[in-house]
């Protein structure tokens, strides 16, 4: 019986891996969203070393490389979006700079101060905003510096149906106030936060996601965890349409002290 609900769960993980494998980014954002974070970050040289925690299939990973000189690894637990992250940076190019590497952000494979800068956008709820902030300092050099987008509230009070549903997806869900707080108590300069606009959520992660859904669908018709996995995130669309003026996702970036 165990063998079976294993063999299930792989199968969930694979499905899950393989729609958002389709889409270019794994959560919202965009690449003038990850530049306007990168502006803020000011140690960077040929020699720097980077790290993209929860790198998903690289979308952000390739505006980095981009616009930076130095080394990044990509680290993500699924190795499909490595795969893909890979083929990216050899299209690229960049493949002598870019590296994507199979790991977990609870177990990183870096030296004790080896990294100029931390970046994460929209991964860190995995391990946990505060949990994430203080056991990945110790891989940042002093004055290096952290970037991580996470879901915020925007307001102190929200309606019933959309304070329940963060509550249950990610608990650590916070006011933009108290996770700056977060970043002071873990040995962080806060040096800047922006929220994402709405256009990172709509026309880059939502939009997108519609001819996906489509062909998903259509390859795996009468597959009950196909048709779950669909119909929450259209769910999740339909609540951020609905509710967009109390939350959403903030960059925030700060300076190891």
């Amino acid at each position: 019986m165990s063998k079976e609900n294993k063999s299930i769960n792989e199968f969930d993980i694979n499905l899950i891996c393989e729609y958002f494998s389709s889409l270019e980014r794994q959560g919202p954002g965009s690449k003038e969203a990850t530049l306007m974070a990168l502006s803020f970050i000011d140690n960077l040289t040929n020699k720097s070393f980077i790290a993209d925690i929860g790198c998903g299939t690289g979308g952000q990973t390739m505006v980095l490389a981009k616009h930076t000189s130095g080394q990044i690894k990509g680290i993500d637990l699924f190795p499909n979006f490595i795969n893909l992250l890979n083929i990216n940076a050899n299209k690229l190019n960049l493949q002598h700079r870019v590296e994507g590497i199979i790991g977990s952000m609870d177990n990183l494979p870096f030296q004790s101060e080896e990294l100029d800068l931390i970046w994460s956008e929209g991964a860190i709820y995995n391990i946990g905003f505060e949990r994430g902030l203080n056991e990945w300092r110790k891989f940042l050099k002093t004055g290096g510096y952290i970037a991580v987008s996470e879901a915020s509230w925007f307001t102190e009070e929200r309606p019933a149906e959309i304070n329940a549903f963060w509550l249950d997806a990610y608990p650590e869900i916070d006011t933009i106030s108290n996770k700056v707080a977060l970043m002071q108590k873990n040995g962080y300069i806060p040096i800047t936060n922006f929220i994402l606009p709405e256009n990172c959520w709509t026309e880059h992660f939502y939009i997108p996601q519609v001819k996906a859904q489509e062909i998903f669908l259509k390859k795996y018709k009468g597959n009950q965890t196909a048709d779950e996995l669909v119909a929450n995130q259209r769910h999740e669309a339909f609540l951020y349409s609905k509710y967009k003026e109390y939350y959403g996702y903030v960059f925030y970036i700060g300076k190891k002290n």
